[in-house]
């Protein structure tokens, strides 16, 4: 057995084509499917604590695997994204960067590049329609000076995510045997369309639940929001936009101080926060939220097993035939996601790694009042561009 690693760093892909409302809407609706199912497994791991994950760059790594899978192993590959064909995928993705690239007003940047052995290539058809469509590069490295591969790729990776994401790649996983590694890489920051005042910045009690209570910075603000009430959710729901309107923080609010682990059991139907935010009204409110900065570990071998992507974690089954030149059977060993947010009154900062390691075997709102929007309690946030989320979690403060 000779092991090849494949290192995924966080991609997102947003679509537009040339129909490009059905495009759209084809691959909103596999999003937020799959954001949903991704979001209430690592949910179920994470009771009572906060954490930040990103399912829709989980998705571009899912999505260039798809191109080189075959038979039930591309299947599946195909139902966890919502898309069902190799060129559906393409122009799905391709036209991703276009949107990604011509965003406004923050700093949204993808990258993606694979790292080949010495004298190793991949499949023709795979390298030509994979790394047009995710607007990638090649390059060989000599993985057995393991030290100065891996210093090289870790490099990389923090040059692309503002220094977010670190060491990522141990030299220990480099090797002779080390065939390829493919790399993406997600970062956002954003300012508030309008910013939060320091000075009105105050440290208050969050309920973290009935019983325990935590000192927090909490911002303030009355101004002029997209916001309503779900009856689905007995949640408030507010939408605080970045500079260029384009990109924004959702936060759903629970009425109830321990109303959060019910929010998460509703959002398991993906097509309830999309039908709230559909009822989204500007109107003035008074707005507390606290600072907040989250990072997360997801093992995704765990979570997507759990999703029914389980044969490319298969080395009998997994059919990942044109992704390089190598003999054997490859299948992926391990899958690991890192992801980051920062919440602060100026704006927010996030970034995302995925690591996968692949072996080779031989409510209406009146007009006569303010909404109070104070969240003190654990709640839900999702960071989206346009209708597409980007990074979602729950703020616990713990």
């Amino acid at each position: 057995m000779k092991p090849i690693f494949i290192i995924c760093f966080l991609s997102l892909a947003v679509v537009a084509a040339e129909d490009q409302k059905d495009v759209e809407l084809l691959f909103h609706m596999g999003n937020s499917r799959f954001t949903a199912k991704f979001f209430s497994e690592v949910a179920k791991i994470n009771p009572d604590r906060s954490f930040v994950i990103s399912p829709y760059s989980v998705m571009t790594p899912l999505a260039q695997l798809s191109i080189a899978a075959r038979e039930n192993t591309r299947e599946q590959l195909w139902q966890a994204i919502g898309i069902t064909t190799d060129e559906a995928v393409k122009l799905a993705f391709s036209h991703a960067n276009t949107k990604v690239n011509s965003i406004k007003g923050v700093t949204l940047k993808t990258v993606s590049k694979i790292y080949l052995a010495l004298n190793y290539d991949v499949f023709k058809d795979f390298g030509a329609t994979t790394w047009e469509t995710f607007g990638a590069a090649a390059q060989n490295i000599d993985f057995e000076k393991n030290e100065q591969a891996a210093n090289e790729i870790n490099t990389w990776v923090e040059q692309n995510t503002n220094n977010r994401i670190k060491n990522l790649v141990s030299p220990d996983s480099l090797g002779q045997d080390t065939r390829a590694l493919l790399v993406n890489a997600i970062y956002f920051k954003g300012s508030w369309e309008t910013q939060f005042d320091k000075t009105l910045t105050r440290e208050r009690d969050f309920h973290i639940n009935k019983a325990e209570t935590k000192k927090v910075d909490m911002m303030h603000r009355r101004g002029n929001y997209k916001y309503t009430e779900s009856a689905v959710l007995k949640s408030q729901i507010i939408e605080i936009p970045y500079k260029g309107d384009e990109t924004s923080l959702v936060v759903v609010l629970p009425r109830d101080i321990e109303g959060i682990k019910e929010v998460q059991e509703v959002l398991k139907d993906s097509t309830v926060l999309d039908n709230a935010l559909n009822d989204l009204r500007t109107q003035e409110v008074d707005l507390s939220l606290p600072t907040f900065k989250i990072e997360t570990t997801t093992d995704l071998k765990d979570i997507l097993r759990k999703m029914n992507v389980t044969e490319i974690f298969d080395p009998h089954v997994a059919r990942l035939d044109y992704l390089i030149r190598v003999k054997g059977n490859m299948y992926i060993s391990s899958a690991v996601q890192k992801a980051f947010i920062e919440v602060n009154e100026e704006g927010a900062e996030a970034a995302a790694s995925n690591v996968f390691n692949i072996v080779v075997d031989s409510l209406t709102i009146g007009p006569k009042y303010h909404p109070v929007f104070n969240a003190d309690r654990p709640f839900y946030f999702v960071l989206k561009m346009n209708s597409e989320p980007l990074f979602s979690g729950v703020m616990y403060a713990k």
